[in-house]
C-alpha cells in the first residue's frame, strides 16, 4: 500500500486524537463523563444499529465474523495466561490489557478509512463481540468474581440485536428515523478519538520499560493472533484486514476504567494505555500493510 494511502487512513485519527490531547493540555472545558456517556448510552447505540442494518449482512456472514472474532479472544487469552504466569505477573493487572484492545475508539475509525463502510460494518461486528466480553470478563478479571449486570446495562448489546432482527425481517423504517440515528452516529467516532486524546492526557507511564515491553506484546499478540484466525476461517478482502486491524489495536482505556473501579494497580493499567497507544502509531503502518 503506497504511503501517501497509509498517511490518508492513520493521519485523521492520529489529529483528532492529537486534538484531543492538546485540548485537554491546555485545560480548555470538555466533559470526559458527558462524552463517555453519550457515547455508550446514544452514540454507538445509534451507530451499531444503523451500521447493521445497513449492511446487508447475512446471518452466515455474522456468524463467521463473530466466530472469528470470539476465536481471537480465546487465542489471546490462551497465550496471555501462561505467560503471565510464568513472568509472575498479575492477571487483574495485565490479563485485560492483553485479551481486550482498543476496538472503538481507534479500530472502528481505521476500519472505516482503510476498507469503507464494509469495513465499518465489519469491525461493529467485532466490536459487539469484543464488548460483549469486555463488558462480562473485564471487571470480573479486575473484581475477581463475574457479573452480568454491566453487560446487561449497555445499550449497544440491544442494539445490535435488534439491527439484526430487523435487517433479516426486512423491516422498513421511516427515512426520518433513519437519518437522525445516523446523524447521531456519525458524531460518535470523532467523539470517541477527542475523548481518547483526552484521556490520555490525564495518563502517565512511570515504569516505561515493562510498559513498553507489555505494549509491544499486546500489538504483537494481536497482530499475529488476527492472521492466524483469519487464515483458520479463509477470510480474504475486508474481512481479513478487519479482522487483524482490531485485533491490532493497542490497550482498551476502558481497561484503565474497571482497573481504577476496582482497585487493580490503575496506575500501571494507565500507563499501558498510553504507551501501547502511542505505540500503535508507529506500528499502524506494519499493520496496515499486512491487513490490506
Amino acid at each position: 500500500m503506497p504511503l501517501l494511502d497509509l498517511l490518508q487512513v492513520g493521519a485523521p485519527v492520529f489529529l483528532v486524537t492529537a486534538l484531543g490531547y492538546v485540548w485537554r493540555r491546555r485545560a480548555l472545558p470538555f466533559s470526559q463523563s458527558f462524552v463517555t456517556q453519550f457515547i455508550s448510552l446514544v452514540g454507538a447505540p445509534a451507530l451499531v444499529f444503523v451500521t447493521l442494518l445497513n449492511s446487508g449482512f447475512a446471518l452466515a456472514d455474522i456468524g463467521r465474523m463473530g466466530g472469528a472474532t470470539l476465536a481471537c479472544l480465546l487465542l489471546f487469552t490462551a497465550v496471555a495466561i501462561p505467560a503471565l504466569k510464568i513472568l509472575g505477573r498479575d492477571l487483574r493487572v495485565y490479563l485485560p490489557s492483553l485479551i481486550f484492545p482498543n476496538i472503538g475508539n481507534m479500530g472502528l475509525p481505521i476500519c472505516l478509512y482503510a476498507f469503507g463502510e464494509r469495513g465499518l460494518a465489519l469491525a461493529m461486528i467485532y466490536f459487539t463481540v469484543t464488548s460483549i466480553g469486555q463488558f462480562t470478563f473485564g471487571p470480573a478479571i479486575a473484581r475477581g468474581s463475574i457479573t452480568l449486570s454491566a453487560l446487561l446495562r449497555a445499550p449497544f448489546l440491544y442494539a445490535a440485536v435488534a439491527a439484526v432482527a430487523c435487517s433479516q425481517a426486512e423491516v422498513a423504517f421511516p427515512d426520518w428515523i433513519l437519518k437522525t440515528l445516523k446523524l447521531i452516529g456519525d458524531v460518535t467516532i470523532p467523539l470517541m478519538l477527542l475523548g481518547l486524546g483526552c484521556a490520555l492526557a490525564e495518563f502517565g507511564a512511570r515504569a516505561w520499560p515493562r510498559q513498553m515491553a507489555f505494549s509491544l506484546a499486546r500489538i504483537g499478540l494481536g497482530l499475529a493472533g488476527g492472521v492466524a484466525v483469519a487464515s483458520l476461517f479463509g477470510f480474504t478482502g475486508a474481512e481479513r484486514g478487519v479482522l487483524i486491524v482490531e485485533s491490532a489495536m493497542p490497550v482498551a482505556v476502558f481497561n484503565y476504567f474497571f482497573a481504577r473501579e476496582y482497585g487493580a494497580h490503575e496506575e500501571e493499567v494507565a500507563g499501558l494505555v498510553l504507551i501501547s497507544t502511542v505505540l500503535s502509531y508507529v506500528t499502524l503502518p506494519v499493520v496496515l500493510r499486512i491487513a490490506l
